[in-house]
């Protein structure tokens, strides 16, 4: 579904909010950036513009986080960093081994992989300073 085929102020400034940061948000995140603007949005329509976005390839959800599904809008194919103890969601830049698999499983196998996702998980360097 192509979302500028429904154009809406709040649509705009939901994905203006996830394109315009770099923390990952949640949907719950989203929603008390745009409220300001939009006192009556509701967290019902982030999460149903979220689910437009993703379908789209506006967005992509890149893990759940304490239970709540976190957002990227770089849909592009790389690697992220979750911190256990503050529950940051950094990018890492896709080691190079990767590229090397994909045409291994293309010669070896036959197989076409489209994305693939990788996650590291662990303390961030903050963290591990301040435990």
């Amino acid at each position: 579904m192509n979302t500028a085929k429904k154009h809406s102020k709040k649509r705009d400034a939901i994905l203006q909010v996830i394109r315009s940061t770099d923390c990952h948000p949640s949907a719950e995140w989203i929603y008390n950036q745009v409220k300001p603007i939009y006192p009556d949005i509701s967290l019902g329509t982030v999460y149903r513009n979220l689910a437009l976005f993703e379908q789209s390839g506006e967005v992509v959800a890149i893990a759940t986080v304490d239970g709540q599904k976190r957002y990227d809008a770089t849909a592009a194919t790389h690697t992220h960093f979750i911190c256990e103890c503050c529950k940051s969601v950094i990018d890492v830049e896709t080691p190079q081994p990767f590229a090397e698999m994909y045409k291994a499983l293309k010669k070896e196998h036959g197989f076409k992989a489209d994305y693939h996702s990788l996650t590291f998980y662990g303390k961030c360097d903050k963290c591990q300073i301040s435990n």
